[in-house]
């Protein structure tokens, strides 16, 4: 038998290390994410990250149920179930004097986040500016970041956070393809007026800019006051995005269900990234909201319910140091807490969550440069027996 051929030994194979260029360099994990673990490691009520910690209606649960059951579980329409789009418009016209076309302006999303997203992505180009106005939702930088467009911030007015017009007209060019109008506004809790709403109206005149807008707390506006929806203004909505969401409406932030209503021409372009971005939403979900808004007392009486929440936390803040700002809409409280620490913000909201267990979110990370302005936000969308805990706690500093 011959002996085995002696195989001679391979060099040791080499792979080449991909190189990745990050296309958010800045991002990080969220103020929101890092304040939650620590609130969740110190056992602290958490009036950080903007979500209930109450139930939904049943009578929506169960809609869902019999939407599943009937066997409404494969895809839905591309632009969303027609039954929600057609109740999305009514709602719209019922509240807002403008009518919507179900079939070709009303989108149904998987939430507010992904319709802001792809309303940038369908209508910035590289080199294009988008305004966005500080303090800002997180999302907004970034959007227009993934579609190659420039970021120009505008600062709201620092104390009263209404919206800066001159500011806002220097910061028109040419090249400005778009606005971000955000009302409520998170974090800050202010509302536009209808005469905010006519002085935008008369600035975007002469210009080509799109208007997109964040009215994801349409029905938590308090004291009296009516939301201006972009949809009110004939002139706004000719050249708008509005986008809402019915996790905030109906307290199931974690079903990611929101909406966009445009001109036909905006929705047609915004469906083109839509379909490749999520395609479509979560059917018996869509189902269930549509046959939920049958009835409009639910969002008709929110602003009544949030109102009594914002009151109640107010009340209980005036027990302590902090200083309670203006909360107009939302279900956002920011306070003043100078007379506490002159620490920064985000020491600050640390030292509130290890040491008094209580955890608030900065209003610093709302902005570019970190402005500090000794402020923190609170989310009252709790429990009352939630909220008086926190307050019992914030009355001890």
């Amino acid at each position: 038998m011959s002996p085995s051929p002696v195989v001679p030994a391979q060099p040791a194979a080499t792979f080449a290390t991909p190189t990745l260029t990050s296309r958010l360099p800045r991002v990080g994990t969220t103020i929101f994410s890092v304040m939650s673990a620590l609130a969740l490691e110190h056992d602290a009520v958490n009036l950080g990250q903007g979500y209930p910690d109450f139930d939904c209606d049943p009578g929506l649960i169960a809609a869902a149920e019999r939407a599943m059951r009937a066997g409404l579980n494969q895809y839905p329409p591309m632009p969303g179930v027609p039954a929600l789009r057609e109740a999305i418009a009514a709602k719209i016209e019922a509240l807002y004097g403008r009518a919507y076309d179900p079939g070709s302006e009303i989108t149904v999303t998987a939430g507010a986040t992904q319709a802001i997203l792809s309303a940038i992505l369908a209508i910035v180009h590289p080199g294009d500016e988008v305004i966005v106005l500080e303090p800002a939702y997180d999302s907004y930088e970034p959007g227009v970041i993934l579609a190659g467009g420039t970021v120009v911030h505008v600062r709201l007015r620092p104390g009263s956070f209404e919206p800066d017009f001159d500011a806002i007209a220097a910061a028109l060019s040419p090249r400005t393809r778009a606005i971000l109008v955000n009302t409520p506004h998170n974090p800050s809790a202010s509302v536009w007026s209808a005469e905010d709403m006519r002085r935008l109206a008369e600035l975007l005149r002469p210009t080509g800019v799109i208007v997109i807008a964040d009215e994801v707390y349409e029905h938590m506006v308090f004291d009296g006051a009516r939301h201006e929806s972009v949809a009110r203004h004939a002139e706004l909505a000719a050249r708008s995005f509005i986008v809402s969401s019915f996790g905030k409406t109906y307290h199931v932030t974690g079903w990611k269900v929101g909406y966009v209503a445009a001109p036909a021409a905006l929705t047609a372009e915004f469906r083109k990234v839509h379909q490749f971005n999520v395609f479509t939403v979560n059917t018996p979900m869509q189902h269930a909201l549509a046959a939920y808004m049958a009835d409009p007392r639910p969002h008709l009486e929110l602003p009544a319910f949030y109102q009594r929440k914002r009151d109640l936390f107010r009340a209980g803040l005036a027990r302590t140091r902090l200083v309670p700002l203006a909360s107009a809409g939302s279900y956002f409280q920011c306070v003043d807490y100078s007379a506490v620490s002159d620490a920064s913000e985000v020491d600050f909201c640390q030292w509130l969550t290890r040491e008094i267990g209580v955890a608030a979110i900065p209003l610093s990370v709302f902005y570019r440069d970190g402005l500090e302005q000794r402020l923190a936000r609170f989310c009252f969308a709790k429990k009352d027996e939630t909220l008086a805990l926190a307050l019992e706690r914030l009355a001890r500093i």
